[in-house]
């Protein structure tokens, strides 16, 4: 009896060491969890998905366009928002009557195919210019969305990530959700 106690104890302290030695570093450094909290991102992410955030990449390559990323919200940081990125560093965006446009820093025009957006907001129409290291973030619920076109561009600095996997719900689980790379 006072072998298995032993093994028992022995197996307690290898899980123990594994969570200290992989799993705490992994979280701290590489991952984390994002529970959705709203409809801005419907029908992409819907409330009370379960994700995880890869928070290492960005340090070695640059957000890209139409990556769904988790942030900071630049207004108030104990906040976390999860947006899709539009316009990136040095671009122009033009939204009229919900058509988006993109005038890149090169000087070439690119219009947005966005086939993951729930509602164009087809009474919108605005211009924005973003300086270095900014980026333009929007909502896939356009209607429904608090993001760049309200509150303005979004500083590489408040992106802790892109979404990486959807844990939950299960039937919708899967690597990259909300993935789409059509735009150049």
């Amino acid at each position: 009896m006072q072998r298995v106690g032993s093994e028992l104890l022995k197996d307690l302290f290898t899980l123990a060491l594994l969570i200290v030695l992989i799993v705490l570093p992994l979280r701290a450094f590489v991952v984390s969890p994002f529970v959705v909290d709203g409809e801005s991102m419907h029908p992409t992410f819907e409330n009370l998905d379960y994700l995880l955030i890869d928070e290492i990449s960005y340090d070695f390559s640059a957000p890209a366009r139409d990556q769904v990323i988790v942030f900071r919200y630049p207004n108030d940081p104990s906040v976390f928002y999860i947006k899709r990125i539009i316009g990136l560093p040095n671009e122009t965006i033009e939204i009229s009557r919900g058509v988006v446009s993109i005038k890149k820093a090169d000087g070439t025009t690119i219009t947005l195919t966005e086939p993951y957006i729930a509602a164009e907001d087809a009474t919108y129409t605005e211009n924005f210019t973003l300086g270095p290291g900014e980026y333009f973030v929007m909502g896939d619920n356009r209607p429904n969305s608090s993001d760049s076109r309200v509150w303005g561009a979004l500083p590489r600095s408040d992106i802790i990530g892109h979404v990486f996997l959807r844990l939950l719900p299960i039937a919708r689980a899967g690597f990259l959700p909300g993935a789409f790379h059509p735009s150049p």
